[in-house]
């Protein structure tokens, strides 16, 4: 039960993380909510999970409609979130994304795929632990600042850039999630 706790407040901060630049949080998370539904519906169908040996748990399928439903609001957002964003998101709805993400990893029990397949999730919490530590212990910073997309930013790369780099890495990272529940 801690364990779950802890996991979900995870998520719901690491995905509060990279909402600072246009549509860099509601792609990974409309990416890897749309891997979560397919995976969601092969655990709940026992046809398909007895097929690709994966686990089967009763009743679980019915997540793809909450996931289904994330995704469609994600693009309709993502349409005003895009570069230059007419629309943001805010702490509010990072958040409930992060938590909501969690929760399905949680209930589905592929909480490690969510670990790779929010790689970019991870990869900024990460970012900010390591500024934060090394700052603290030896006064250096390792990133120009954190998270680590603003580091790009003040390296000299565009916005778009960074965000569209960022979204080919959640699309290789959801996809070896997706690979990883045969090998599960």
């Amino acid at each position: 039960m801690l364990l779950s706790f802890l996991f979900i407040v995870g998520s719901s901060n690491a995905v509060n993380l990279p909402h600072g630049l246009d549509g860099l949080a509601i792609m990974p998370t409309f990416m890897v909510f749309f891997a979560f539904g397919i995976g969601s519906y092969l655990t709940g169908n026992s046809n398909f999970s007895e097929y690709l040996g994966i686990p089967y748990i009763e009743g679980v399928g019915e997540v793809i409609v909450i996931c289904a439903a994330i995704v469609g609001a994600g693009l309709g957002f993502l349409w005003f979130n895009t570069y230059p964003a007419q629309v943001f998101m805010g702490d509010v709805g990072a958040l409930a994304l992060g938590a909501s993400l969690g929760i399905i990893a949680v209930v589905v029990r592929q909480e490690i795929v969510l670990f790779i397949m929010g790689g970019v999730f991870v990869m900024e919490t990460i970012s900010v632990i390591l500024q934060v530590i090394s700052y603290k212990l030896t006064g250096r910073r390792i990133f120009r600042m954190a998270p680590v997309h603003h580091h790009f930013e003040l390296k000299g790369w565009p916005e778009p850039r960074v965000i569209v780099r960022f979204w080919i890495i959640t699309v290789i990272l959801v996809l070896i999630g997706l690979a990883s529940l045969k090998i599960r």
